[in-house]
């Protein structure tokens, strides 16, 4: 691996209106990003004993008794990254808990607002509980829903690392994700929070209302409350990852590709390397990007595959089989139990820690945060302070 250049790895980190102490050491980590991926294991340790009784498996949530039975939609409102968040919690609400599950953009809900539907849930999602789309998108539907019956009225829910911010006085239940102050533009411990949280709120609806077995239950609860020492053993696979952003240093563009849940993954990888790397990278649903984005394939575009071995993954692999026969190289993120025959589908493989289907988009989206931080300061950026891109930071 070539060493980080100087220009990588700047001498001061930067202002972002911090005082001194407020700053970690450069001799710790060389920048607040790489910092923040390797503080996720606790941070998402801090969320679980926020929310849930480890000596009983009960969650505590502070939900109204009457949501259980009463609601029967959710609609999410997000942006970017926390827009990728709420694209994984809709799939969860929708596949474990069985309750449909609308997700907007806050910006584009201003132009077209998801139908009026009884008994709805809108819950807002927002790092920094301030993004003006989301707030003006949650003021709307509230206001549209004023005088209605009670069916129709609003009922609100925030996600948000800012237990302070403006979307916590709008919301009738904030659940914050505790994942300490995140300096880096590039948003990945209040990302892999949101997910916690997300996951815990499905959880809670999906045994309350008897859609899973107390079994189902308790197990999801065992496995989650391991993925904090899973994802610690995914981070010791950063020197590979090192090597892997070394070889795309050259790279212009790139395809990443998922099923499933983990669609929303390849999303949120390739938003990391845009706003890190300045890579022209792309997600796509994998059986999607065959009817007409292949297209754009050859040796010169690699493929980032999500690839698990969760129900997906038979389906995926015929997909990869057809980009790597257009010439691209293809980089698969696949499970100890599928490593084996992984030098035969991909010409460079990340093996990941085997964890059940739901839960695999806490898994998957660390290695690909780590390649957006590898390559960006292979090329001599500031990972912290992207270009053209601000972020809010509350004490």
């Amino acid at each position: 691996m070539t060493p980080l250049s100087s220009s990588a790895q700047p001498d001061t980190a930067p202002d972002n209106g911090l005082s001194k102490g407020d700053r970690f050491s450069q001799l710790e980590q060389p920048h607040f990003m790489l910092k923040e991926i390797h503080e996720q294991p606790a941070v998402i340790q801090n969320c679980l004993n926020h929310y849930l009784d480890a000596a009983t498996g009960k969650l505590r949530l502070g939900l109204p008794a009457d949501w259980y039975p009463q609601i029967n939609e959710f609609h999410i409102l997000a942006c970017g990254t926390s827009r990728h968040a709420g694209l994984v919690g809709q799939f969860w609400i929708e596949q474990l808990a069985g309750i449909p599950a609308r997700i907007r953009s806050g910006s584009e809900f201003q132009e077209a607002p998801l139908p009026l539907t009884a008994h709805t849930l809108t819950i807002g999602v927002t790092q920094s509980g301030e993004t003006t789309d989301t707030l003006k998108a949650l003021e709307m539907d509230k206001q549209r829903r004023m005088g209605r019956s009670q069916q129709d009225s609003f009922r609100s829910l925030g996600i948000t690392n800012q237990a302070s911010s403006s979307l916590a006085q709008m919301v009738d239940v904030l659940l914050p994700t505790l994942a300490g102050q995140e300096i880096g533009v590039a948003a990945t411990k209040t990302f892999t929070t949101q997910l916690v949280v997300f996951f815990l709120l499905t959880l809670d609806f999906a045994q309350r209302r008897q859609c899973i077995s107390e079994s189902t239950y308790r197990a999801l609860i065992e496995e989650l409350q391991q993925i904090p020492l899973i994802i610690q053993q995914v981070l010791q696979q950063e020197p590979i990852i090192q090597t892997i952003a070394a070889q795309l240093i050259e790279t212009h563009h790139c395809i990443l590709l998922g099923r499933g849940v983990n669609r929303a993954i390849a999303l949120e990888g390739a938003l990391k390397l845009k706003e890190t790397t300045y890579l022209h990278a792309e997600g796509y649903a994998a059986g999607e990007f065959m009817h007409g984005p292949i297209a754009l394939l050859d040796e010169q575009v690699p493929v980032i595959a999500i690839a698990p071995s969760d129900a997906t993954y038979e389906a995926l692999r015929p997909n990869v089989q057809k980009a790597k026969s257009h010439g691209s190289p293809i980089i698969g993120l696949v499970t100890s139990d599928t490593s084996s025959e992984s030098n035969a589908i991909f010409d460079t493989a990340i093996s990941l820690p085997q964890v059940p289907d739901l839960l695999t988009p806490l898994i998957t989206v660390i290695p690909l945060q780590l390649l957006a931080y590898h390559l960006a300061t292979l090329r001599g950026l500031d990972v912290d302070r992207p270009r053209n891109i601000t972020k809010t930071i509350q004490s």
